[in-house]
C-alpha cells in the first residue's frame, strides 16, 4: 500500500490548495467581476505551488506524484471537451436563435407568452451549444431588449434567459458539466466511468418535468409590462428562418447518442451533418469551418479548441488538487465521515448527503458548477459506490442539484452576476438588482424541488446490478 501523503500540521493542512483556490474564486467572480475560466486555473496551479511549501520533509515529491495522480483521471474528460467544443461552435456560428427570434415573431407572441416562449427556444439553443454562459451572452441582446418591448416584466424574462442557459448545461450532451459529472462517477461492477449519452438519456424526465412546470410559470408571471415602440426592429433585425435546419444535425447527434451510448461518434456525425448542411443552405462558407485571417486561425474547428482550453486548464488544475487530497487520504476520511453518519446508512440518506454536499461545494465555489462538480464529484463517487447506487444516478443528482436552486443566491453566483449585467445598457429599461434575477430564475427552483421529490420518494433511483446494469433492487 503506498505510504500517504504527509503535511506539516497534519492533515487537514492538505486543504490549504483548496482555500486558496476558493480564494481566487471569490476575488475574480464575486469581487472583479472577471468571468474567466483561465483565471481560475491560475489559481489553482498557484494553490498547488502553496501547498506543496507545507509538506513534511521527504513528501515533496511525493506531493507533486499525487497531482500526476489526479490529472491522469481527467484525461477522458479533457479529451471529450475538446470534441464537443467543435460541435458547439458550429451550432453558434450558424445563429440558430435568429430562428427562434423569426419563429416568435410569426406566432405574434408578446408578455408573458413571450416570456415563456423566449425560455422553450433558449432551453434548445442551450442544448445544442452545450454552454450556458456562451448562450446568455448570444441570447440577452436578442431576446431581453425585445421581450421588455413586447410587456414582458424585466426580471421574470431576465430570469427565464438565464434559467434557460443553466437548462442545457444541465442536459445537453456536449455540456462539460454533463461530460465532468459523467466522468466522476465510476461503475463497480465493470470498468470504466458513466456513460455521457446513458446520464443525458435518464435525467431527461427531471429536466423536461421540470421544464414543463416552468413553462407555465413563466407564461403566467412573465407578463405585465408595458408595450413599447420598437420591439419589432429588434426582431427584425435578428430573423432567419432558415437557421432553424440546424436543428436536424442537433437531434441526430442527441438521437445517435442515446442510441449507440457512444459520444464521439455521435459528435462526428453531428458535426459531419452540420458542415453539409449549413454549406447547402449557405449558412456557412468554408472560411467559416478552416481559415486565416491576419495571421490568427479561424473557424468553428480552431474557435471550438480554443473555446474549451480554459476550461480544460481549470478541469486539469482542479483534478490536482484533488490528487492531493486523495493523496493524503483526505477524500477518505470525508466519504467515511458521511458514510459513517445516519445519513449514510441508507440510499435515501446517502442522496441527500450527496445534495448538501455539491450545493454547498458550488455556493463556496461562486456558481463555478465545472470546479464544483470536479471536486465534490470524486466523494460522491465514493459515497454512491459504497450503498450501490447506479453511476448514472449519482452523475444525475451531482448535476442536477449543482445547477438548481444554489445557483439562485443572488450574491454568491456567476449566473446572477453575468444575468444582471446583461440587462444594463437600454435607455427604456433601469438594469436590474441581483435579487430581480435570482427571483426570476423559475426553473433552477423547480428543478430543486423535482430533484427533491426524486430523492425523498425514490424516483427514477437505480442500483448498480451485474455487469453495471441499472436495476431497480440493490440485490438484483
Amino acid at each position: 500500500m503506498d505510504k500517504k501523503l504527509e503535511f506539516r500540521g497534519g492533515w487537514g493542512v492538505a486543504f490549504i490548495p483548496v482555500v486558496i483556490f476558493l480564494f481566487f474564486c471569490i476575488l475574480y467572480f464575486i469581487v472583479f467581476k472577471a468571468f474567466e475560466m483561465y483565471a481560475l486555473a491560475m489559481g489553482a496551479f498557484v494553490a498547488l505551488m502553496v501547498g506543496a511549501i507545507f509538506v513534511k520533509k521527504g513528501n515533496y515529491d511525493r506531493f507533486w506524484d499525487s497531482v500526476y495522480d489526479g490529472v491522469k483521471e481527467a484525461v477522458p474528460i479533457t479529451i471529450l471537451l475538446f470534441a464537443i467544443g467543435m460541435f458547439s461552435e458550429l451550432i453558434k456560428a450558424t445563429n440558430i436563435s435568429a430562428g427562434f427570434v423569426w419563429l416568435a415573431d410569426s406566432l405574434g407572441v408578446d408578455g408573458g407568452l413571450f416570456t415563456a416562449f423566449t425560455f422553450i427556444a433558449i432551453c434548445i439553443i442551450s442544448t445544442a451549444t452545450g454552454s450556458s454562459i456562451g448562450t446568455m451572452f448570444t441570447c440577452f441582446p436578442i431576446f431581453y431588449p425585445a421581450g421588455v418591448l413586447l410587456g414582458c416584466d424585466p426580471a421574470v424574462l431576465a430570469g427565464a434567459i438565464v434559467s434557460a442557459s443553466i437548462f442545457g448545461d444541465n442536459l445537453a450532451p456536449i455540456s462539460d458539466t454533463t461530460i465532468i459529472s459523467a466522468g466522476t462517477q465510476e461503475y463497480t461492477k465493470k470498468d470504466g466511468f458513466a456513460e455521457v449519452s446513458g446520464c443525458v438519456a435518464t435525467r431527461l424526465k427531471y429536466s423536461l418535468v421540470a421544464g414543463t412546470i416552468s413553462f407555465f410559470l413563466f407564461w403566467i408571471f412573465g407578463g405585465g409590462g408595458t408595450v413599447g415602440v420598437g420591439a419589432s426592429d429588434i426582431l427584425a433585425k435578428n430573423m432567419n428562418p432558415i437557421t432553424l435546419v440546424m436543428l436536424v444535425p442537433v437531434v441526430v447527434m442527441l438521437i445517435v447518442a442515446i442510441k449507440t451510448r457512444n459520444i464521439y461518434k455521435a459528435i462526428t456525425i453531428g458535426i459531419v451533418l452540420g458542415i453539409i448542411t449549413g454549406l447547402a443552405f449557405n449558412l456557412l462558407t468554408f472560411d467559416n469551418i478552416i481559415s486565416v485571417k491576419d495571421g490568427t486561425p479561424v473557424g468553428f474547428l480552431t474557435d471550438g479548441i480554443n473555446s474549451m482550453m480554459a476550461i480544460v486548464t481549470l478541469v486539469i488544475s482542479v483534478y490536482g488538487i484533488m490528487g492531493v487530497l486523495n493523496g493524503a487520504g483526505v477524500l477518505e476520511k470525508v466519504t467515511n465521515g458521511i458514510l459513517n453518519s445516519k445519513m449514510g446508512k441508507t440510499a435515501r440518506g446517502a442522496e441527500i448527503a450527496m445534495m448538501l454536499g455539491i450545493s454547498f461545494t458550488t455556493l463556496i465555489f461562486g456558481g463555478v458548477t465545472s470546479a464544483s462538480m470536479t471536486t465534490f464529484g470524486k466523494v460522491q463517487n465514493e459515497i454512491g459506490k459504497r450503498v450501490g447506487l447506479h453511476p448514472y444516478r449519482r452523475a444525475n443528482l451531482l448535476d442536477g442539484f449543482a445547477n438548481s436552486i444554489v445557483l439562485v443566491i443572488p450574491f454568491l453566483s456567476v449566473f446572477v452576476f453575468l444575468g444582471a449585467l446583461l440587462t444594463q445598457g437600454y435607455d427604456f429599461v433601469a438594469p436590474l438588482l441581483l435579487t430581480q434575477i435570482s427571483s426570476g430564475m423559475i426553473y433552477c427552483m423547480v428543478l430543486f424541488l423535482v430533484l427533491l421529490f426524486s430523492v425523498i420518494t425514490g424516483w427514477g433511483r437505480k442500483y448498480e446490478g451485474l455487469e453495471g446494469k441499472a436495476v431497480s433492487n440493490p440485490q438484483d
